[in-house]
């Protein structure tokens, strides 16, 4: 399969790299004069859970292809589109008259509603799901991330269609296993929340890594989310489909912080996902929890906790 990767971010790096391994055509589109900064290779330093459990590591200098021109007869089969969420309306109305007869996975963060995220892509192009690997790039340039054993696809309560499978086949011919999410538009609202939680309290400590090994850190966050929960409902989610996601958030805190403090420093794969997350001055986690106490703000919700944290991002937008 042609796959054009959108960006080369960490989840398009992590993913294209993934996917080119398997044997398919991989290239990144990125902004007029990028291909010269990003220069022909990427540095990696991975780790690679899909086989074991607890991860290969792959250290290798990536030969990339990197493209500034994108036309309506391009070719590509699949265009995976996973960007930050507060760059999604830009990218998407930079593919609209482009996307061919292309497949356009949305693979990430989505906040507002999915067909008014999407509007100007016909919607039966579309595939949706959400990547499980993280990381960031170091002051060398070199990607340290972890990418795991399995992916998030889903629908919006349809069974998949032709092109939704054929997304699906090719993440489980690349060895990924595939988490089926029929409630999808749920699933990323619970997301959001939880990522609000993390990410507030990580930019009170700094970063996410500055939270490795704090239980006390980890007790906010959860208690942060557990705040959010009305709003979620108030967007319509049902809470009942998603219990086990939400599980970690209505347990009691401090047994469930101390009990992913300890996973997260002495699982390989969890810290080196929070380790990869260190720089204070990354512009997503500002705009996730800026966004998400804007909407608690409209709805009349309160969220406490969010608002403590607010001095941190206000300015963001």
């Amino acid at each position: 399969m042609k796959v054009l990767m959108v960006g080369r971010g960490v989840i398009a790096t992590l993913y294209g790299w993934a996917l080119e391994r398997a044997g398919h055509d991989v290239e990144f589109y990125v902004r007029p004069g990028r291909a010269a900064e990003y220069g022909a290779t990427t540095g990696l330093d991975l780790l690679d859970a899909r086989r074991r459990p607890w991860g290969r590591r792959v250290v290798e200098q990536w030969p990339v292809r990197l493209r500034e021109e994108l036309s309506a007869d391009h070719g590509f089969d699949l265009i995976v589109l996973s960007v930050p969420h507060h760059r999604l309306e830009e990218a998407v109305s930079f593919l609209a008259p482009r996307i061919g007869n292309a497949t356009v996975l949305v693979f990430g963060n989505v906040w507002v509603e999915p067909a008014e995220a999407l509007g100007a892509l016909p919607p039966e192009q579309l595939a949706w799901g959400f990547p499980q690997a993280g990381g960031g790039f170091g002051e060398d340039g070199v990607l340290h991330g972890a990418l795991l054993p399995s992916v998030v696809l889903g629908t919006f309560g349809t069974p998949p269609t032709e092109r939704e499978q054929a997304v699906r086949r090719l993440f489980r011919e690349a060895g990924f296993g595939v988490r089926e999410q029929p409630d999808l538009r749920g699933w990323l609202l619970v997301h959001f929340v939880s990522d609000a939680g993390l990410l507030s309290q990580g930019l009170r400590r700094g970063s996410l890594a500055d939270m490795v090994g704090s239980s006390a850190d980890l007790r906010e966050a959860l208690l942060t989310v557990r705040e959010l929960l009305p709003l979620l409902e108030a967007r319509g989610v049902d809470l009942r489909r998603h219990r086990a996601g939400l599980l970690p958030f209505r347990a009691p805190s401090r047994l469930v912080a101390r009990v992913l403090s300890l996973l997260i420093a002495h699982v390989p794969l969890a810290r080196a996902s929070f380790a990869a997350h260190s720089d204070p001055d990354a512009r997503e986690p500002r705009e996730i929890c800026r966004d998400v106490l804007a909407d608690a703000r409209r709805r009349g919700i309160p969220v406490p906790r969010l608002e403590a944290s607010e001095p941190l991002y206000a300015g963001t937008g």
